[in-house]
């Protein structure tokens, strides 16, 4: 609570109250004054150190709430949340890295599986060949801060079997891809849907069986419209938000 007795609301300006209480956490937040699991005064108590009223408070409150930076315990109090990372939905798989980078946070892969199966129907139908077909299997989980963050599963053409021969912990899967411009990816078809942690992936993921995940499934072209990669991601449902920009 001594922290924020240092902070103070200008009653001046004709940027709303509620608005600039939400501000000073969020600030309090970033600078790591506040940190993840750490509990916030109280709406009573905010009010009095900032001389505003409970229904400001509680707006800026709830609104934090629903952005995801606090979380609520009934009968004990808020808190802050653990820091989400935010991923863009609409370039997710090119830019992820650098827009990982630009919010401090440290990446790194663990290849779970690199080996050569035979297509299921699914799998077949994606990449446009016929069911029994030997693809390049690759697993990888990612880990953002050594802490499990997405589980991808990639499936691809045995014409990328070069890959196999490669430290895939080492090396991007399009990085791979850029190589060759006969396998360069030039575009992506997504899917983004919310589902529940089955308890193999959740073992991996660090979360309990039931837990949300977001899944996002891809189907990537090269310049000549031929399947080059099919994949299915997985994404903790607690860590990570999607971003899409449009234009109006």
């Amino acid at each position: 609570m001594n922290q924020f007795s240092k902070e103070s609301i200008d009653k001046n300006t004709p940027v709303p109250m509620y608005y600039q209480l939400k501000k000073i956490i969020l600030d309090m937040i970033r600078e790591g004054k506040l940190k993840p699991g750490d509990m916030i005064p109280t709406e009573l108590e905010l009010s009095d150190i900032f001389g505003i009223s409970r229904t400001t408070t509680r707006q800026a409150i709830m609104e934090l709430v629903m952005e995801g930076q606090l979380y609520r315990i009934k009968s004990k109090g808020t808190f802050v949340a653990e820091k989400r990372v935010i991923q863009d939905f609409t370039n997710v798989i090119r830019a992820s890295h650098n827009l990982l980078r630009s919010q401090n946070v440290k990446t790194t892969t663990k290849v779970l599986e690199l080996s050569v199966i035979k297509a299921n129907d699914l799998v077949s139908k994606m990449l446009q060949l016929m069911e029994g077909d030997d693809v390049i299997h690759l697993r990888r989980l990612r880990f953002v801060n050594d802490e499990p963050n997405v589980l991808a599963d990639a499936y691809l053409p045995i014409s990328c079997r070069g890959m196999l021969d490669m430290d895939m912990n080492k090396t991007g899967l399009y990085e791979f891809l850029d190589k060759n411009a006969e396998t360069t990816p030039v575009k992506a078809v997504r899917e983004l849907e919310a589902i529940s942690a089955e308890e193999s992936e959740a073992e991996l993921l660090g979360i309990k069986e039931g837990d949300p995940i977001q899944l996002t499934t891809s189907v990537t072209y090269t310049a000549d419209g031929k399947p080059i990669e099919y994949s299915i991601a997985k994404f903790r449902g607690d860590r990570n938000v999607f971003r899409c920009e449009v234009n109006i």
